[in-house]
């Protein structure tokens, strides 16, 4: 299973302007391709913290290390920078990655969205990337994404805007995840457990998760209320879709066993 790290870089994370969903939808699709997110960050637009973080990912053997924000035209766009001293692999003009922002400026500009298509001192800013990068096409905005090999880790520059991440993930970034996750299965199912106190659930829980380690089982209790049921999520990521629903109905049925000895029903289970 292909591990992953999350860098979140922007100021406006930390003072809480700007909440990180980039992170949340991160995870999610990183898990959906059969990979497993062990450790997830936000730092400040600071070149030192972003650049600790990405060592720190590299030192822990991360095989994907994506950062989200600091992609742009402005000085305190220096995700780039970071990555750069972080790997020692210095900063130089990317000739398909100006060409990328050309073209951008130049559709801008035709549409009447900036004043000009002159490529500026800040304008070819983004496309000034770490020795050895590939720049990756976005779709939706300005600044390309950007990815560096390094060794086991491949590092994955995506832009802060959700709109330009998700178009670029979902998009052109399509080979590299291939390549990184495979054709990764997750599947999850919910089951609604007629039960109003999670202490009542743990062991059996334990016991079940003891039996079944492969698959994550997690109950979610939100408040407590005479109408409260919990929900218990067991989900499993792999790349055969059969083993994958094998395994989480297996410890499903034993999970019904067990709650069943002591009087608590499942009522339903959700895909």
């Amino acid at each position: 299973m292909t591990t992953a790290e999350i860098v979140a870089a922007g100021n406006e994370l930390l003072i809480g302007d700007v909440l990180d969903t980039n992170t949340n939808w991160l995870c999610k699709r990183i898990t959906g391709l059969g990979g497993r997110v062990t450790r997830a960050v936000m730092v400040g637009d600071d070149l030192e913290a972003i650049g600790r973080e990405i060592r720190g990912a590299l030192g822990r053997g991360a095989e994907a290390i994506f950062t989200t924000g600091g992609l742009g035209p402005t000085a305190d766009d220096m995700t780039l920078a970071a990555v750069a001293q972080a790997t020692e692999c210095p900063l130089e003009l990317h000739d398909e990655a100006q060409e990328m922002v050309r073209r951008r400026y130049q559709e801008l500009a035709d549409q009447g969205f900036v004043a000009d298509e002159a490529l500026t001192e800040a304008r070819r800013k983004m496309a000034i990337l770490p020795r050895g990068a590939k720049a990756v096409f976005n779709p939706v905005g300005a600044a390309p994404a950007v990815v560096l090999e390094m060794g086991d880790s491949t590092l994955i520059a995506l832009p802060g805007v959700p709109a330009e991440l998700k178009g670029i993930f979902e998009g052109p970034l399509g080979q590299t995840l291939e390549a990184l996750f495979g054709e990764g299965i997750f599947v999850e199912k919910v089951a609604i457990v007629d039960c109003q106190d999670e202490s009542v659930l743990a062991p059996i829980l334990r016991q079940v998760a003891e039996a079944h380690p492969a698959v994550y089982i997690k109950s979610r209790a939100k408040r407590f209320g005479p109408e409260v049921k919990l929900r218990v999520t067991l989900s499993l990521a792999s790349h055969h879709r059969a083993e994958v629903e094998r395994a989480i109905d297996l410890a499903l049925g034993d999970l019904r066993e067990s709650l069943a000895k002591v009087g608590i029903a499942i009522d339903a289970v959700e895909s």
